[in-house]
């Protein structure tokens, strides 16, 4: 007898968003694992060093590799969470919430839930 016995699966949810917002990605998905949420999110935050490699001609296409393997977080979802604060949107986000949407995945704005803080 398992502890999840009579229990539904649970929702799986992808983060999408610009890297530059690390600390956000965290917040938001130590928020949602608490919620009882399966998160998936960026496996890398900025590119490594990689001994020989060389990011700016990226002889073997690892960027386009890695946006693969998210677009597969996209696909493995059940609903995919936009980590956007202020409503930033960058070009790769954009793609990922079209990719989704594309799929018929819910979209959900972390921008629209927590409204930038105003200077007032």
């Amino acid at each position: 007898m398992g502890c999840m016995e009579n229990k539904p699966p649970a929702k799986v949810v992808t983060l999408c968003g610009s890297a530059k917002f690390e600390a956000e990605f965290a917040e938001v998905n130590q928020r949602l694992t608490l919620e009882g949420c399966v998160v998936l999110s960026l496996g890398l935050f900025r590119l490594p060093d990689l001994p020989g490699y060389d990011w700016t001609t990226d002889p073997s296409n690892l960027k386009a590799r890695l946006g693969d393997v998210h677009f597969q977080k996209i696909r493995m979802a059940d609903e995919v969470y936009i980590v956007d604060p202020g409503g930033y949107l960058g070009e790769s986000a954009r793609r990922e919430i079209d990719y989704a949407e594309s799929l018929g995945k819910p979209v959900r704005y972390l921008s629209h839930e927590r409204p930038a803080e105003s200077d007032s």
